[in-house]
């Protein structure tokens, strides 16, 4: 895989002053002609790494038990599968509970480079960020070796992502290379988020209603000859529904629940003219059409004016949402990282 224009900073160990604790979790599932290449490719100041063997066919946890002699991996196996999400939410609560200071995601498959942790990493330990993920559409010349449907749906995926989980800022949301920091991940609601495909982005809905500030990394798009689980025409119905269910709970939560503001009038206000300007307009059409009589133009002014006037307060409350985007950190960065060689780039 080709990694960004400029290598990341290495990372030093403990003894030469690095002191958080940084996981890495790894679902497996059909996975056992990659895992252990993956593994091997862990940057030594990694202290623990989970993996997660999601009742995979292929026994994935066995394999890496005989395969793979590395003393900082752990697995976990699932009597049933639970699914990605299922699998990296046992992988977080072992994380947690055995002091984790920084809980890194990757997948198993060799499709995401694990030399790419210190991009991850370093921003949630200098408190510019609670969680990271990844985005394969900074670099338009790599993005080509995405396939066009898969291209297209993530494309749509990530517009309807921004709606519904009011990072604005983000692309790319099914993207699986995260990194969190382990204050926020204490305060996810883990019982409620999507154990499947929705997951990534159903974690990025939990981190706005906890106010968490994310950022995306960019990286490469690299596509081998794994079959990816996941089809775009199967799940784009149901990730719209869910889509459209998170955006009622956030706009509820964040305009409503806990803080009221002009957007809280704009929202309803604009919806209830447009609504009535649409409304008044149908029913004179369809009384002029049947009349064969012209509709005077005071009533097309007003049923037009509503309608305008309701346009602009939508576009008013989409601004403040946007505006809105967390960009104070809640944790803070209490973590020493010292390095060597070139500092990363920043997202382009």
């Amino acid at each position: 895989m080709n990694r960004l224009k400029q290598s990341p900073r290495t990372l030093q160990n403990e003894h030469e002053g690095f002191d958080a604790n940084i996981a890495v979790v790894i679902p497996c599932y059909k996975v056992i002609q990659q895992i252990a290449k993956v593994v091997a490719e862990i940057p030594e100041y990694v202290r623990n790494i989970y993996i997660i063997d999601d009742a995979c066919p292929e026994g994935s946890g066995e394999f890496v038990r005989q395969h793979v002699k590395d003393g900082r991996v752990r697995i976990i196996r699932h009597a049933n599968n639970l699914g990605v999400g299922g699998a990296v939410i046992s992988g977080y609560l072992a994380a947690i509970a055995d002091g984790a200071d920084v809980i890194v995601k990757i997948d198993g498959d060799g499709q995401m480079d694990p030399g790419l942790i210190p991009f991850f990493v370093e921003p949630i330990l200098i408190g510019e960020a609670d969680y990271t993920k990844g985005n394969r559409f900074f670099d338009l010349e790599q993005i080509k070796s995405m396939p066009g449907v898969r291209l297209f749906g993530n494309t749509v995926l990530s517009f309807m992502a921004k709606f519904s989980t009011g990072y604005w800022n983000l692309f790319d949301p099914t993207n699986g290379y995260t990194a969190i920091h382990k204050d926020v991940a204490k305060h996810l609601p883990f019982h409620k988020i999507s154990n499947r495909y929705f997951f990534e982005t159903d974690m990025l809905f939990r981190l706005n209603t906890l106010r968490s500030v994310v950022l995306d990394i960019p990286m490469d798009a690299h596509y081998a000859d794994e079959t990816s689980n996941l089809k775009i025409s199967k799940i784009i119905f149901e990730f719209l529904f869910k889509h459209m269910r998170n955006y009622f709970k956030r706009i509820f939560y964040n305009y409503y629940l806990r803080d009221l503001s002009l957007a809280s009038i704009e929202l309803p206000m604009g919806l209830l003219l447009i609504i009535f300007g649409v409304s008044y307009g149908t029913y004179h059409w369809m009384g002029s059409s049947q009349s064969m009589v012209a509709t005077p133009s005071g009533t097309v002014m007003l049923a037009a004016l509503p309608i305008l006037v309701g346009f602009q307060l939508l576009m008013a409350f989409i601004g403040y949402d946007i505006a809105s985007v967390p960009t104070r950190p809640r944790q803070l960065g209490r973590h020493r990282m010292l390095f060597t060689g070139t500092r990363p780039s920043k997202p382009r």
